[in-house]
């Protein structure tokens, strides 16, 4: 069998830009790969949203590869234990409510259950900037602004090109840098108690796995939070090396998107 190298370059451009193309309206655009980001990005694909994921990174994932300083074993709590056990993860029991899995085997499950949801992935892809459209005179995210992260890393002066969404979940994990563009460019108040960012806290795992399921809702017409992002913008604590509250926080994120949608 002969190897046409023109033909195999006609395969990628060809079906990466059909999916591409088919990612200008979306339903929903999920910004970040860590654990909310593909556990919403499943959940949505799975209830037929036409839903993509942008990664600044070249891997998906974000902190779950690490496990915990590098020692790549994960830890979540008895609730949590079904967003991955139910994707095929094999769990351990350690102790009381606690339990454990191999790190990489999450990860990729995680992504890999995502993709084949139907969930369009673009990684090394990054988020610059939000679209703002005023409706019914309520401002509201209605797209991302996105570019090539081999372009922003090397700040060359290309610009941007944009995809339509009716919803935005910012699943940036700390940085929350969706959110701090939005509100550095416009005059804008967010649906938290200053209508600012409140910051993120230091380390209170307890309270923080609570809260931040308890944080994941709308922050801004069109704009959801999840994960550390719902945290950091309520001003909550960090978890560190758990990340059961992550998962649940992408499904509920999901969960209320969907409704809405589907009840539109």
């Amino acid at each position: 069998m002969q190897l046409d190298e023109r033909v195999i370059t006609e395969a990628i451009a060809t079906e990466y830009f059909k999916k591409f193309t088919s990612s200008l309206d979306l339903d929903v655009a999920v910004v970040g790969g860590g654990p909310s980001g593909l556990t919403a990005a499943r959940i949505l694909a799975e209830h037929g949203l036409n839903t993509a994921l942008f990664e600044r990174k070249l891997s998906l994932g974000g902190g779950m590869w690490g496990g915990g300083m590098t020692w790549n074993a994960m830890v979540v709590q008895q609730e949590a234990k079904r967003l991955l056990e139910g994707q095929g993860v094999p769990m351990v029991h350690f102790r009381d409510q606690y339990w454990t899995c191999d790190a990489v085997t999450a990860t990729v499950t995680l992504a890999s259950k995502a993709c084949l949801a139907g969930c369009k992935v673009f990684n090394c892809m990054s988020v610059e900037d939000v679209v703002l459209r005023k409706q019914d005179g309520v401002s509201r995210v209605t797209g991302l602004v996105i570019n090539s992260s081999p372009v922003e890393m090397a700040g060359l002066h290309v610009d941007p090109l944009v995809v339509n969404a009716r919803c935005v979940i910012e699943a940036t994990g700390h940085p929350v840098e969706v959110l701090k563009t939005l509100v550095r460019k416009n005059d804008v108040r967010l649906d938290t108690p200053s209508g600012f960012i409140e910051g993120e806290q230091s380390m209170w795992a307890e309270v923080a796995e609570q809260r931040t399921v308890e944080n994941t809702r709308e922050v801004f017409p069109g704009l959801w939070v999840a994960g550390m992002a719902a945290n950091a913008s309520y001003g909550s604590y960090r978890m560190g090396p758990i990340f059961g509250g992550m998962l649940l926080s992408g499904e509920k994120a999901a969960l209320e998107i969907a409704a809405k949608l589907k009840g539109q």
